[in-house]
């Protein structure tokens, strides 16, 4: 039977689908960081035991977007213990750049799932499109972090790892406000960048229209 949680906020429901004949490893799959100014865009891919996708769900995964800072940190955590697997993969500013943020996006997603043992019978990928170099048998779900947990899952660590990384850098590049925009075109941002210029790691396909 279908296993569904709906959250108390009565909108967002989440999902552990039945084991499917020949399916045995189900890798939930998403990526971070795409409208970013700064930065690489980073993928997650999340194996869960259906005992894990319960427990997940007991304790409130569900979309990062919908989670404050400190409640993506405590998540992260508690899916790193729990998961089968589970992977990061990035695609850098210069392959931004030089292929454009949808394949890059698509090309760290698979670097994700190409890290992940077992190997997935079946990966679940954020959004409208499959990753076309990927030979394994796949499955776009839009809006998919809101629907199953697995990809729920895969947003949260994406997002955390991705902020810690961006935090780290804002350190070696200071006054673009990175800790706090992550990377994010705000006002501030991008101000910094009119004033102070670009540093390597700024994505200069999205940044041609307000450089100095």
């Amino acid at each position: 039977m279908r296993r569904t949680r709906r959250q108390a906020d009565g909108f967002l429901q989440l999902t552990i689908a039945p084991a499917t004949e020949g399916i045995n490893w189900v890798a939930g799959v998403d990526e971070v960081g795409r409208g970013a100014l700064f930065g690489p865009v980073v993928a997650a891919a999340i194996i869960l035991s259906d005992a894990a996708a319960i427990a997940l769900q007991q304790a409130g995964v569900t979309d990062s977007k919908l989670l404050t800072p400190a409640r993506r940190e405590s998540l992260a955590r508690e899916i790193l213990s729990q998961a089968t697997a589970c992977h990061i993969g990035y695609a850098s500013v210069r392959e931004i750049d030089r292929m454009n943020i949808l394949r890059a996006s698509l090309l760290a997603m698979q670097r994700a799932i190409a890290r992940l043992s077992p190997t997935p019978d079946l990966c679940r990928i954020d959004g409208n499109q499959t990753i076309p170099q990927l030979l394994l048998a796949q499955e776009a779900v839009v809006k998919g972090d809101q629907h199953h947990v697995e990809i729920a899952a895969a947003s949260i660590v994406a997002k955390v790892w991705r902020d810690r990384l961006i935090t780290r850098l804002d350190r070696r590049y200071p006054g673009y406000d990175l800790a706090q925009n992550k990377g994010y075109g705000t006002q501030k941002h991008r101000q910094a960048i009119a004033t102070l210029g670009l540093t390597p790691q700024h994505r200069r396909s999205f940044t041609r229209s307000f450089q100095p």
